[in-house]
């Protein structure tokens, strides 16, 4: 069975849900499995048990409890480059032949080349001038006709798969 990303989604909201509604807490072997000991793991086991453990003065009323994500190899991967990266660099493509000037102009000429060795060193300067031009001066709704169709079709390289079927292990663990 493939879990998707939106599979992932799902699983984590109600996962969000039901520890926002439940009193309850549910005692593993080991929560984090896939995670090193440390403590970094430790501070969040800890985290997680002082503020839905009702005996702990740190305790969260489930009404009160609120789930984050960070993009970073959490809800995409991060290498060789972050989904939105890849998007943005077919987007430079899509719209490289209204902007012939951008085959002198750096970041767009080595993109438009194809010149991966001067892509890995892009600064971050870069890549928001790449995003700026790519992902601005429309509206969402003009923002999602652009990115759905690619995000439905579109590949991770490094496993060749749907960005979509690529999951994060440490996420997965704590939905079960």
């Amino acid at each position: 069975m493939e879990i998707t990303r939106r599979d992932l989604l799902k699983v984590s909201a109600a996962t969000a849900l039901l520890g926002a509604v439940s009193d309850v807490s549910v005692a593993f072997d080991d929560p984090l499995p896939s995670w090193n000991k440390g403590p970094a793991k430790d501070a969040i086991v800890t985290f997680v048990k002082e503020t839905t453990e009702k005996s702990c003065a740190k305790y969260v009323e489930p009404r009160d409890r609120i789930v984050t994500f960070d993009q970073d190899s959490t809800l995409w991967t991060e290498h060789p480059l972050y989904t939105q990266a890849m998007f943005a660099l077919y987007r430079l493509g899509e719209m490289a032949p209204q902007h012939p000037q951008w085959k002198e102009t750096e970041p767009f000429k080595s993109v438009i080349a194809g010149d991966r060795e001067a892509m890995n060193k892009f600064s971050e300067k870069d890549w928001m001038e790449i995003v700026a031009v790519t992902h601005s001066g429309m509206g969402t709704e003009e923002f999602l006709a652009i990115a759905k169709p690619w995000i439905a079709t579109a590949k991770a390289p490094r496993f060749d798969r749907p960005y979509t079927d690529l999951v994060f292990q440490p996420v997965l663990e704590r939905t079960v």
